[in-house]
C-alpha cells in the first residue's frame, strides 16, 4: 500500500509552528467579525489563563535569559487584550439594551464584582486599578528595563574582555567562550525589547481608561436614542457592561505588567524568585526574634487588636526559631554534637605517641595554601568552583605545553591573613597574595574611563593596577573598561601564570618517565632506541627542561625524539642536543613569538659588538661568565633599551643572534629580561622575511 506523501512545506508544519499565525489570524478576525457572548467568555477567561501562566513562569525563572521570549509574549498578550476590548465594545453597543449579561458571563460577573450596587464606587475602584498599573507597575518596570538595557550594551565590552581572560587562562573551553559571548548579547538584547515592550503596556493602560469612557458615553447615547431608554436604565446597563468589560481587561494588564517588574528586577542567581524570598528575607533567627517582640509589644497596647497582633508575633517566634535550627544544622551541630564537644573538651588529654617514618611527609611538589575567608572556595561540600577550575587549568597546561603538570595540593592555613593565599613549588613559597571572597577584581588594562570606589591593589599574577569592589559595581565597572573577575577566577589565573613560569622545574624524573611511557603507546621503538640505549634518562630530562626554561613547548616529542637520535650519536652534552632540537623545532619556536605572521620584527646585535662577544666567548671557553663587566653592563642596558622600544610598539621583544652567543645571551640576560627571547639565525625558517627594528650596541 503506497504511503501518503505530503509537500515539504506541510511536512514542517507542527502545532508550534501553526500557534502564532492562528492566535494573530484570531486576533484580527476579533477585530473584524461580530462574536457571541459564549465565544467571548471563552476568549475572556483565556486571556486571564495566559496572565497567570506568564507570572508564574517568570517567578521560577531562575535568570531573565531563561524567559527570552517575555517581551514577544508582552506584545501578543496586549494586542490580544486591545482585541477582545474592540469586540466587546461592539458587543455592548449593540446588544448592551437587552440586559447586563449581553456581553457574556464573564463581563457580567466582573461588574457585579466591583460595583456591588454602587457605580461610583465601581467607577473609582476602576480608575485606581488603572492608574496603580499605569504609574507605578509599567512605568517601574519600563525604567528598569530602560536602565538594564544601557547598562547591559555598556557592560559588553568588559564581559567580553572577561570572557577572553578566562580563556586564555584555561578556565574555560573554545565552546564555553562562545555560549557566554552569545548570552551576553542575549542579555543585551532581551533588556532593550523589554524597554520597548513595556511601552505596549502603558499605552493599553491608557487604552483601557478612554475605551471604557467611549463605552459608558456611547452606550448611553445608543440606549437612549436608538432604544429609548430612560437614563437610569440605559447608566445601569452600560455602566456595568463597561466596567466590566474593563475590568476584565485591566486584571490580566495588571498580572502581566507585575510579571514583567519580577523579570527585570530580580538580580542573577541560581535559585527562583520563590527561594530568593524565603532563603533571604526569612533566613535570619535574630530579625525574626526582634520583629516577633516588636509586633507582640504592639499588640498589648490598649486598643490595638490583641488576638491578630500576638498570633501574628507567636507565628514570627516560631519561625525565627525553626530559622535558627537549620542554621545549626547545616553548619554541622546538632544538640548531641555540642554535648559532645563539652564533654570531650573536659576529658583528659590523650598519651602523645612516639614519633616515626609516618610523621614524615613528602614535600607537595605544587602546593596551594589559602585563609580560612578563602575556604569555600576550595570546599566542594560549598561549591568551590577554584577545584573545578585548577583541573580546568592542568588539562590546558598538557595540551599547550607537552605534559601532564603535578596535581596540586590545597590545604588551609591558618598562620595566614583570613584573605590570603600562598603557592608553593617543593615547598617554597613562589607566589602569594589577597582575594576577597564574595568580592570582585576590577583589573585596570590601562584604558579606564575613570576611577571606582573600592579598596586599591595590583593584579597578583601580572602586577597591574587593580581595585577590589562590591558586586553591585561589577556591571558599572565593566562598562567603564575594566576586567572585572571574580576572587576564584584571581587565584586561579595567578597559579596558571605560576605553573607556566616554573614549568622546566616541575618537569621531573617521574615525569618524563611517564611522558615516555604515553609516547610508547604510538611510537614504542623510537623510544626504545632512544632511552636508554642513546642517552641516559637523566639527559633527556635536561634537553626537555632547557627547552621548557626559554618557554618552548614540548608537545611535538616526535621530532624532539628523532634530533636526539641522530645527534646523541655525536654528542652527550645536554645544551648542545639542546642547541639541535631548538633547530629542529625552529618552525613551531618562531610560529608560537609570531603568530599568523610571515614578518619576524626582530632586534640584533651592532657588528662590533658581536666580534666582541665571540671573542669573550672563546677567550672563556664559552662560559658567559668571560665577560668583562662593562661590557656586561652596556650589554645588558641596550638590550633594555631597545627591549623597552619594542614593547612601547606592542610586539614581542626578540634577539637575533648568531648560533654560538644564543645560548649565552639567552642565559645571561634571562634575570633582567625575562620575557625577551633569543633566537638563532640557524632557527629561522627560511620562508620568513626578518625586520629589523633595533640595533643593540649600534650606538656605542
Amino acid at each position: 500500500m503506497n504511503s501518503l506523501k505530503l509537500p515539504l512545506w506541510m511536512n514542517g508544519l507542527n502545532g508550534r509552528a501553526l500557534a502564532a499565525p492562528i492566535l494573530i489570524i484570531l486576533m484580527l478576525a476579533m477585530m473584524v467579525l461580530p462574536l457571541p457572548a459564549f465565544i467571548l467568555d471563552v476568549f475572556f477567561s483565556f486571556n486571564i489563563a495566559i496572565a497567570i501562566i506568564v507570572l508564574l513562569t517568570s517567578l521560577y525563572t531562575v535568570k531573565p535569559l531563561d524567559f527570552m521570549v517575555f517581551p514577544t509574549v508582552l506584545l501578543v498578550s496586549t494586542m490580544l487584550r486591545l482585541s477582545l476590548n474592540v469586540a466587546s465594545t461592539r458587543v455592548v453597543l449593540t446588544e448592551g439594551h437587552t440586559g447586563p449579561d449581553a456581553a457574556g458571563k464573564v463581563i457580567e460577573a466582573f461588574g457585579h464584582f466591583l460595583i456591588g450596587g454602587n457605580y461610583t464606587v465601581g467607577i473609582v475602584v476602576f480608575v485606581i486599578l488603572t492608574i496603580i498599573n499605569f504609574t507605578v507597575v509599567t512605568k517601574g518596570a519600563g525604567r528598569i528595563a530602560e536602565v538594564g538595557a544601557r547598562f547591559a550594551l555598556d557592560a559588553m565590552p568588559g564581559k567580553q574582555m572577561a570572557i577572553d581572560a578566562d580563556l586564555n587562562a584555561g578556565l574555560i573551553a573554545e565552546q564555553e567562550a562562545r555560549r557566554r559571548r552569545t548570552e551576553v548579547a542575549q542579555e543585551a538584547e532581551f533588556y532593550g525589547a523589554m524597554d520597548g515592550a513595556s511601552k505596549y503596556v502603558r499605552g493599553d493602560a491608557v487604552a483601557g481608561i478612554m475605551v471604557t469612557v467611549i463605552n459608558i458615553v456611547g452606550g448611553l447615547i445608543v440606549g437612549m436614542v436608538q432604544h429609548d431608554l430612560d437614563f437610569g436604565s440605559a447608566l445601569k446597563n452600560y455602566t456595568l457592561l463597561a466596567i466590566g468589560d474593563g475590568l476584565v481587561a485591566q486584571i490580566p494588564s495588571l498580572i502581566i505588567s507585575t510579571a514583567a517588574g519580577v523579570v527585570v528586577s530580580r538580580v542573577a542567581s541560581e535559585q527562583d524568585i520563590s527561594g530568593q524570598l524565603i532563603g533571604q528575607l526569612f533566613a535570619k533567627p535574630q530579625v525574626m526574634f526582634i520583629t516577633a517582640g516588636i509586633i507582640g509589644g504592639m499588640g498589648i497596647i490598649p486598643g490595638m487588636p490583641h488576638i491578630a497582633f500576638v498570633l501574628l508575633a507567636g507565628l514570627l517566634a516560631g519561625a525565627g526559631y525553626l530559622a535558627r535550627q537549620k542554621a545549626q544544622q547545616a553548619a554541622g551541630i546538632s544538640p548531641a554534637e555540642a554535648a559532645a564537644q563539652a564533654e570531650a573538651q573536659n576529658a583528659p588529654a590523650p598519651e602523645v605517641e612516639e614519633a616515626t617514618w609516618q610523621d614524615i611527609l613528602p614535600v607537595d611538589t605544587l602546593g596551594l595554601e589559602v585563609g580560612y575567608r578563602l575556604i569555600p572556595l576550595v570546599d566542594k561540600t560549598q561549591g568551590g568552583e577554584l577545584l573545578r577550575r585548577i583541573k580546568g587549568i592542568r588539562k590546558k597546561f598538557a595540551q599547550e605545553v607537552g605534559f601532564l603538570s603535578p596535581p596540586v595540593h590545597i590545604r588551609d592555613n591558618l598562620e595566614l591573613k583570613p584573605s590570603a593565599y600562598r603557592i608553593a613549588l617543593k615547598g617554597v613559597e613562589v607566589g602569594a597574595g589577597e582575594a576577597m571572597n564574595g568580592q570582585y577584581l576590577a583589573i585596570n588594562p590601562g584604558m579606564v574611563s575613570g576611577p571606582l570606589p573600592g579598596v586599591e591593589t595590583t593584579d597578583p599574577a601580572f602586577g597591574l593596577p587593580a581595585i577590589w569592589i562590591d558586586a553591585s559595581a561589577r556591571e558599572q565597572a565593566q562598562a567603564m573598561g575594566y576586567t572585572v573577575v571574580d576572587a576564584g577566577t584571581v587565584i586561579a589565573t595567578h597559579l596558571n601564570h605560576l605553573i607556566t613560569t616554573h614549568a622546566a622545574e616541575l618537569l621531573g624524573r617521574q615525569e618524563v618517565q611517564q611522558l615516555l611511557d604515553h609516547l610508547a603507546k604510538e611510537m614504542p621503538k623510537m623510544v626504545e632506541d632512544l632511552v636508554p640505549k642513546l642517552i641516559p634518562l637523566s639527559v633527556l630530562q635536561k634537553v626537555l627542561q632547557n627547552l621548557l626554561l626559554e618557554g618552548v613547548h614540548i608537545r611535538d616529542m616526535r621530532t624532539i625524539i628523532e634530533t636526539l637520535s641522530e645527534q646523541a650519536m655525536h654528542t652527550q652534552d645536554a645544551n648542545e642536543l639542546t642547541a639541535q632540537v631548538r633547530i629542529a623545532l625552529g618552525r613551531a619556536i618562531v610560529q608560537q613569538i609570531f603568530p599568523a605572521t610571515n614578518e619576524l620584527t626582530v632586534m640584533t646585535l651592532d657588528s662590533r659588538l658581536e666580534r666582541l662577544l665571540m671573542q669573550a666567548i672563546h677567550a672563556g671557553g664559552g662560559d658567559g661568565a668571560a665577560l668583562e663587566p662593562g661590557l656586561a653592563e652596556a650589554l645588558t642596558t641596550q638590550t633594555e633599551t631597545a627591549a623597552k622600544h619594542q614593547e612601547e610598539m606592542g610586539m614581542t621583544p626578540v634577539l637575533l643572534v648568531p648560533a654560538p652567543l644564543r645560548a649565552l645571551l639567552s642565559k645571561f640576560l634571562r634575570r633582567t629580561l625575562p620575557q625577551l627571547k633569543v633566537l638563532s639565525h640557524a632557527e629561522l625558517p627560511e620562508t620568513k622575511t626578518i625586520r629589523v627594528t633595533s640595533l643593540v650596541g649600534g650606538q656605542s
